[in-house]
């Protein structure tokens, strides 16, 4: 009797375990967005920073996003990590305070950086921040969100 009690719980355990692993959309996904109607920008575009991925630590890869500049030149700096080896590629999109996009692709060496073209600061969207978004695809495929956040102009201090 008591071997079947330690048998059950042993088979509960197990189950219990297999059942608490991390819930995380497959590779490959995509979120639906809402249509821009006409394809013209729109004011405000889609500036709201959605949540991340977490690599796991044997990927991990840094990629800094830095202020904008006066002229509104956002920096983005691949700074390598214990993952670099396994970088396929990094992509960017940029989501202006206009609503217009940009993307580029940004090296996977370290130190590489690319110079992405921010909301300058004229007229009513003066001080207005712009959304970045970092994507680093590793070559099994997989790919992670590492950085999704909005960029405010150096201040001085």
């Amino acid at each position: 009797m008591q071997s079947l009690t330690i048998v059950f719980v042993l088979v509960i355990s197990v189950a219990m375990i297999a059942s608490s692993g991390c819930v995380q959309a497959p590779a490959g996904t995509t979120t639906p967005t809402p249509a821009q109607g006409n394809g013209a920008a729109s004011s405000g575009g889609n500036l709201y920073p959605s949540p991340t991925d977490t690599m796991p630590d044997y990927l991990a890869v840094t990629v800094n996003v830095g202020e904008k500049d006066y002229l509104g030149a956002i920096p983005v700096i691949f700074q390598g990590g214990m993952g670099q080896v396994n970088v396929k590629r990094i992509d960017l999109k940029l989501t202006r305070a206009d609503g217009t996009t940009q993307t580029a692709t940004l090296g996977t060496n370290k130190g590489d950086e690319v110079d992405l073209e921010g909301t300058r600061g004229s007229g009513s969207l003066t001080g207005q921040p712009d959304r970045v978004e970092v994507r680093v695809t590793m070559n099994s495929g997989q790919t992670y969100k590492i950085i999704d956040k909005l960029v405010e102009y150096r201040t001085r201090g």
